[in-house]
C-alpha cells in the first residue's frame, strides 16, 4: 500500500470525489476549501452534490480517518502530494478563468517549507502545467515543484465507479520520478484492462479538452441527423444503430437530445475553441459544435410551441427534468435553462419537477416557475408535458393516470424515452426527436 500522505485543494466535484476515492485507498487526504460552511457539513457526512455511492463513501472514510475536512492551509505542507482540483469555469470572453488556481498558486508558495509533487486535475489550458512550474520555483526558489497533469475524465452520474474502474488514467509529467508517485498512487485501480497513458504535460492537457470536444461533436452531430430524419421520416433510432455499429464511430453520444450541458462539455468547448482562436488557429469545427448547441435548446423550446399550435401564452407546460442529465443535481447549463426562458418570455405557466435539481433551479428560476413535488402535480391540469432529463422513474409513466389529470394528452418527449406506438395506442399526441409525430 501507499503511504504518502495526499492533500487535495477544492472540495467541488472533482475534488470531492477524488479526495474521498483516494482515501478509499487507504490513503490519509485532507481536503481543503475556503468554503467554513461546506466543510463543517462535510464533516457532519452532508455533501454538497448529488452522486450515486459518493456520500456513503464520505461517511466511511471520515470515520475510519482516512479522509479529513478542513480550511486549514498549513496541511499544504503536511502533504507529499498536492492535488489542485479548483474550478476554472469560463470567462466572458470564453477562456478558462484560472483565478481560482492562481491563488492556490500563491497559498502553496507560502505554506509549503518542502519539495512537493503537484497534481492538476482542474480542467486548463495547455501551457498551464509549464507556468504552475515557473510560478511556484520564482517565488520559492529553495523548493522544487514536481508537476503532474493528470485530467479527470468522470461522468457525473457515474463518478465513483469511474474513478474505481477507469477505462484510461492519463498523466503528463516532466520527469521519471513524478512519473512513478503517480503509478503508485494509482496502484489499486490500475489493472490489465486499465490503459495508462504517460505523456508530456502540454500533451495530457490537450487530450483532456480535445476527449470532451469530440464527445461534444458527436451529441451535435446526431442532434442534427436527428431534425434530417424528421423531416424525411427517417429514424433516428436505427441510423444511430446503423452507423454506430461502424467500429470507427462506435455507439456511444449517438442518442438525440436537447443539447448538451453540464460542467464540461460547454467550457471546455469554448476553451479550446478560444485557445485556438489565440494562437491564429482558430477550429472552425468546434465553432460550428457550439453555435449547433446553442441553436439545439432554443429550437427544443420551439418544438414545444408548436405542439400548441404556436400559441403558449397563459398556457400551462408541465416540464420534467431540470438537470443537464439524470443522476445528478447539476443544472450549470441545462437546456432546462433556454428552453424554460424562452417558453416564459412567451407567456406560459411553468410547473416543473426533478427528482434531485429542484435546490438548484431555485437558485436559477426563483420565482417565476411552480416547484412540484411529484410528476403529477406537475402535470395537474397542464396542457402539454415536456420531458427533458432522462430519469428513471420518467421511463415508467403510468399513461392512464398522467392522460387523466392533464388538459391535453400532449406530450414531448426530448430524450425519446417512448415508442410512438406506446403513447398513440394510449391516446397522446407525442412528439419525439428524428421520429414523425405521432396522434
Amino acid at each position: 500500500m501507499f503511504y504518502m500522505k495526499v492533500t487535495v485543494i477544492g472540495t467541488g466535484y472533482v475534488g470531492l470525489v477524488a479526495g474521498t476515492c483516494f482515501a478509499n485507498f487507504g490513503i490519509e487526504v485532507n481536503c481543503i476549501d475556503n468554503d467554513v460552511t461546506k466543510i463543517n457539513a462535510l464533516k457532519e457526512g452532508v455533501i454538497p452534490i448529488y452522486e450515486p455511492g459518493l456520500e456513503e463513501l464520505v461517511i466511511k472514510n471520515n470515520k475510519n480517518g482516512h479522509l479529513h475536512f478542513s480550511t486549514d492551509k498549513s496541511l499544504l505542507d503536511k502533504a507529499d502530494i498536492l492535488v489542485i482540483a479548483v474550478g476554472t469555469p469560463a470567462a466572458k470572453d470564453g477562456n478558462a478563468n484560472m483565478t481560482y488556481l492562481d491563488s492556490v498558486l500563491e497559498d502553496i508558495a507560502k505554506y509549503v517549507s518542502h519539495n512537493k509533487y503537484i497534481i492538476i486535475k482542474s480542467t486548463v489550458p495547455v501551457g498551464t502545467a509549464n507556468r504552475v512550474k515557473k510560478t511556484l520555483e520564482e517565488k520559492r526558489r529553495d523548493l522544487k515543484f514536481s508537476i503532474i497533469s493528470n485530467p479527470e475524465f468522470l461522468r457525473e452520474g457515474s463518478a465513483v465507479n469511474d474513478f474505481f474502474y477507469p477505462d484510461r488514467i492519463v498523466i503528463g509529467t516532466m520527469d521519471e520520478e513524478s512519473k512513478e508517485i503517480a503509478r503508485k498512487l494509482y496502484a489499486p485501480v490500475i489493472t490489465n484492462d486499465t490503459h495508462i497513458e504517460f505523456t508530456d504535460n502540454s500533451t495530457a492537457e490537450i487530450i483532456k479538452y480535445a476527449a470532451n470536444a469530440f464527445l461534444a461533436m458527436k451529441v451535435a452531430f446526431i442532434n442534427e441527423i436527428s431534425d434530417i430524419a424528421e423531416q424525411f421520416g427517417g429514424n433516428i433510432e436505427d441510423i444511430a444503430n446503423g452507423i454506430g455499429s461502424d467500429k470507427r464511430i462506435g455507439k456511444h453520444f449517438l442518442k438525440p437530445g436537447p443539447g448538451y450541458g453540464g460542467s464540461c462539455f460547454p467550457k471546455d468547448t469554448l476553451a479550446l475553441a478560444k485557445t485556438a482562436n489565440d494562437a491564429s488557429i482558430p477550429s472552425l469545427i468546434i465553432n460550428a459544435v457550439i453555435d449547433s448547441n446553442d441553436r439545439r435548446k432554443r429550437k427544443m423550446a420551439s418544438k414545444v410551441i408548436s405542439a400548441l399550435n404556436g400559441d403558449i401564452n397563459g398556457k400551462t407546460i408541465a416540464i420534467l427534468g431540470l438537470t443537464f442529465k439524470a443522476e445528478t443535481d447539476d443544472m450549470r447549463d441545462s437546456a432546462s435553462i433556454d428552453i424554460i426562458n424562452v417558453l416564459k418570455n412567451k407567456g406560459a405557466i411553468i410547473k416543473a419537477y426533478d427528482p434531485k435539481g429542484m435546490e438548484e433551479a431555485k437558485k436559477i428560476f426563483g420565482d417565476r416557475i411552480e416547484y412540484c413535488n411529484d410528476l403529477f402535480t406537475a402535470a395537474n391540469n397542464a396542457e402539454a408535458l415536456c420531458i427533458i432529463t432522462e430519469w428513471a422513474e420518467f421511463k415508467t409513466l403510468d399513461l392512464h393516470r398522467l392522460q387523466k389529470c392533464m388538459q391535453q394528452p400532449i406530450i414531448i418527449d426530448l430524450r425519446n424515452i417512448y415508442s410512438r406506438e406506446e403513447m398513440s395506442s394510449s391516446g397522446f399526441t407525442y412528439i419525439s426527436l428524428g421520429r414523425a409525430k405521432v396522434n
